[in-house]
């Protein structure tokens, strides 16, 4: 068994992962998932797309600590996840500049923008694993191959005792890998699907 956070520009979630096919839901986003805001905040910036990469290459560069930017923790002991506010705070700040006619210090604000963004996603996966006593963590979906994420959550885990599980970076964007994987579980288990099937292009997994 497993915590598995599935963070991407289109899904942030936290699941208990009995199996390969036996999940539960613990937590989601209630509003933007982490990759979009990655991308809302690079386009708010014209630093081009897609966001993630480019804004924590500019973050790579600059000082986490030189701007103060919410972290929504949400109600004591909540799971799920809120980005839209955090994204509002750079939208202000980014106005603020421009009405008082001053630079936007871009690689510092990509800096405390995406630490704020990693912190969440750590500590509330943290909680997750220790609130359900399991020792293993896995981070997939586009934004695991953030360098920031990676590093601080592998220092948490650590930290905690948790074994950290993460594909290569050049993995984690490689959804055909992803489809692939997932079939070749399902025909291991005898499940065939059918050409006549509704197709979804978003998972109702663990609902």
């Amino acid at each position: 068994p497993y915590i598995a956070l599935i963070v991407s520009g289109g899904t942030t979630a936290l699941y208990y992962a009995r199996s390969y096919h036996d999940f539960s839901l613990l937590g989601r986003t209630r509003d933007d998932a982490a990759g979009e805001a990655f991308d809302k905040v690079a386009r708010l910036l014209d630093l081009g797309y897609p966001g993630g990469p480019l804004v924590s290459s500019r973050a790579e560069k600059g000082n986490s600590s030189y701007l103060s930017l919410p972290r929504a923790w949400l109600n004591e002991n909540s799971l799920d996840f809120s980005f839209s506010g955090l994204k509002t705070s750079v939208l202000n700040y980014c106005n603020n500049c421009k009405a008082s006619q001053r630079d936007i210090a871009v690689e510092d604000l990509c800096a405390a923008f995406e630490q704020a963004v990693v912190e969440v996603l750590v500590e509330k996966t943290i909680l997750a694993a220790r609130s359900t006593d399991i020792d293993n963590v896995v981070i997939g979906g586009g934004v695991s191959a953030n360098k920031r994420l990676r590093f601080l959550m592998s220092q948490r885990c650590f930290e905690e005792g948790k074994k950290l599980y993460v594909p290569a970076p050049t993995n984690c964007t490689d959804n055909a890998a992803m489809i692939a994987f997932s079939g070749l579980k399902q025909f291991e288990r005898g499940i065939q699907g059918s050409l006549i099937e509704d197709v979804f292009s978003r998972s109702n997994l663990g609902q």
